[in-house]
């Protein structure tokens, strides 16, 4: 019996997918369809897929032309599958042609034509794009309008800005510039909004009015009544509120979690997590700190996010303490914030004006979590024992720092009208209430 073996994405599955799966299985006497997960591709670049694992392999299994359908996971995986399946023919698409040359040490390998005109890609992009309009500072939304290229069934069709001929000048296929968030609204479906967080609350109010979906740099809110009343106007009007925290969404991130709260490292004690840097603040910037966001806004919810997601929000009881940069006392140049939970301890370090080793470590009963500086922006973990031969190390490809995978989760969101579950509402209105507290004070103590 020849044994036939393929792989692909099978997203929107299409006349060409079924073409190509027809010529596979006519190869040979037994076909077997690889489909890719969602990480694996995410891995490769590809962050585009609309539909998640079950609905392709579905699609896949409905034309009855595979006789055994397998998940492909990790590199490497088709030489383990052509091995560990005995196959004689690897095949694929002709898009690929030599790609996958080196094949031919373990079978043969045979490069099929596409069908012409028809594509999953073609597909999405027939798609009405989502005009995404991006309200901030060139310097907080720059990073946007590069990354929103590669993401499908989004455009930056406008911006919003006291900056506008900078803007003008670094972004001339914009063209909508403006400092009129009214006029900006009307022009766009969705806003992603990196405003001074002061700011939020009115901005999103009146985005979510006239019925625009909202992705909001965190905190969205600076205390929690603000925040409820966003959510149950966003709820209200069938509109999507989601935060961004991209750290939130990146590859690794979502496997560290998984691994936390599966038991690899028994029972979390501890998390601490730091997060600074000197970057976008210098001494002769000190005098226009009232256009800046202050280190608790600028990094609280990210050293947070960990914390709040492994532990809950049921802490005991907790201390701020923090360094303020400037007379009113509302930027503050270091924070250090340590929780008591039930079981459990935790602390956050947080500054723009000091620098310190950003890592995350999170302890548990069996072993702990060593993520390395800049741990947010990380594409590599390692969990450490008691005994070195038992470590492990994960490293995983992050792309435009999880601003892709960010936008196109935002894009699956109001596509599927649901909210995604990266940052559960819990955890933004922890954050918010950790905020808040700061901002009246409470529990705060100066040095």
């Amino acid at each position: 019996m020849k044994k036939v073996i393929t792989y692909g994405t099978y997203d929107l599955f299409h006349y060409g997918h079924q073409r190509l799966l027809e010529r596979a299985k006519a190869l040979g006497d037994y076909l077997i369809v690889g489909v890719t997960t969602d990480d694996f591709d995410k891995a490769r670049g590809k962050i585009n897929v609309t539909q998640p694992l079950i609905e392709r392999i579905e699609s896949v299994r409905r034309t009855g032309l595979a006789d055994e359908i397998i998940v492909e996971e990790y590199e490497g995986q088709k030489i383990d599958d052509v091995q560990k399946y005995g196959i004689d023919i690897f095949t694929v698409g002709d898009d690929w042609v030599g790609k996958f040359d080196y094949m031919k040490d373990y079978c043969e390998v045979v490069y099929l034509s596409r069908t012409q005109g028809v594509s999953s890609s073609e597909i999405r992009a027939e798609k009405a794009s989502l005009r995404l309009g991006l309200a901030g500072r060139y310097a907080n939304i720059r990073k946007y309008v590069n990354e929103s290229q590669y993401v499908n069934g989004i455009e930056t069709a406008a911006i919003y800005t006291d900056e506008i001929a900078v803007c003008q000048e670094k972004f001339p296929q914009i063209s909508i510039i403006t400092d009129d968030y009214s006029q900006f609204l009307n022009a766009i479906d969705a806003v992603y909004i990196y405003s001074l967080p002061s700011l939020h609350y009115e901005q999103i109010k009146e985005a979510l009015n006239k019925g625009k979906h909202v992705l909001c740099e965190s905190p969205i809110a600076l205390y929690k009544k603000q925040y409820v009343e966003l959510k149950a106007l966003a709820e209200e009007k069938g509109l999507i509120l989601m935060e961004a925290i991209k750290t939130a969404y990146s590859m690794a991130y979502s496997r560290l979690m998984l691994m936390v709260k599966t038991g690899k490292i028994g029972d979390v004690l501890s998390v601490d997590s730091i997060c600074t840097s000197l970057a976008d603040l210098q001494a002769s910037d000190y005098q226009d700190l009232d256009k800046k966001w202050n280190s608790i806004c600028a990094w609280g919810p990210t050293a947070l996010l960990p914390i709040f997601q492994i532990l809950g929000d049921s802490y005991s009881c907790k201390y701020i303490t923090t360094n303020y940069l400037n007379a009113e006392k509302q930027f503050d140049r270091f924070t250090k914030i340590a929780f008591v939970f039930p079981k459990a301890v935790a602390s956050i370090k947080v500054g723009k004006a000091v620098k310190s080793e950003g890592e995350l470590i999170i302890s548990g009963t069996k072993g702990y979590i060593y993520v390395p500086a800049p741990w947010w922006k990380t594409d590599y973990f390692e969990i450490r024992y008691e005994n070195p031969n038992e470590n492990k190390r994960f490293f995983y490809q992050l792309d435009g720092e999880g601003i892709r995978n960010e936008l196109s989760v935002f894009v699956k969101a109001i596509e599927n009208q649901r909210l995604s579950s990266y940052i559960q509402a819990k955890t933004t209105a922890a954050i918010i209430g950790i905020i808040e507290d700061y901002y009246r004070k409470t529990d705060l103590k100066e040095i």
